[in-house]
């Protein structure tokens, strides 16, 4: 069972995002901020959890939240401030959305630049830790992998509602085949040298 919190002191808000590894794609990022008495033992690092787990855990998360939100920075966002920064844009976007303001956020990994004025400290490895982190993977993972499936609607070729926009080797094949979309994240590497490891 995760902790609920890093701290009890102040109102927390847990924080991560997902895909920033992606070719194709938005970067999402959630910040969450549960009950006193949340817990739930399926809820865990939404990458060790099943995609139907998952969207249970997202159901439970945004009807018993104190309060969420969910950000979107677009790929040509991405390409102009770079990927990092933009995960940093995102995590700052969706704590402002938050419809109580948190006095403290954890935020998951080792860095974090905020335009905020709240005290943060950043936990590497925090949504395997801390269940509002974990909390906010799910919704950002969860989010994302909605918006990738309505991509996949749009370019079915690249195989989007199974590698979510991630380099696999199907992905990179599309990409020499069918050449790159609005959606591509254009400062990213789409060659395809290394598919000879596979």
């Amino acid at each position: 069972m995760l902790e609920r919190c890093f701290q009890y002191d102040l109102p927390e808000a847990g924080c991560d995002e997902a895909g920033r590894g992606c070719l194709a794609g938005a970067v999402f990022a959630a910040a969450v901020m549960l009950p006193p008495d949340f817990q739930d033992p399926l809820l865990n690092d939404s990458k060790q959890m099943t995609a139907r787990n998952r969207e249970r855990l997202r159901a439970i998360i945004e009807r018993e939240a104190i309060a969420w939100a969910v950000a979107a920075i677009t790929p040509e966002r991405i390409d102009e401030i770079n990927i990092l920064n933009a995960s940093f844009e995102g995590m700052c976007r969706a704590v402002e959305q938050l419809r109580v303001r948190p006095a403290f956020l954890v935020i998951d990994g080792n860095r974090f630049r905020s335009s905020l004025d709240i005290p943060y400290r950043c936990i590497v490895k925090g949504d395997g830790k801390y269940a509002d982190i974990a909390a906010a993977s799910v919704l950002a993972k969860t989010h994302r992998d909605e918006y990738m499936l309505q991509l996949d609607a749009l370019y079915p070729q690249y195989g989007w509602a199974k590698n979510k926009g991630y380099p696999t080797r199907e992905h990179r094949l599309a990409v020499r085949r069918y050449g790159l979309t609005p959606y591509h994240r254009l400062t990213f590497n789409h060659e395809i040298g290394q598919l000879e490891l596979f």
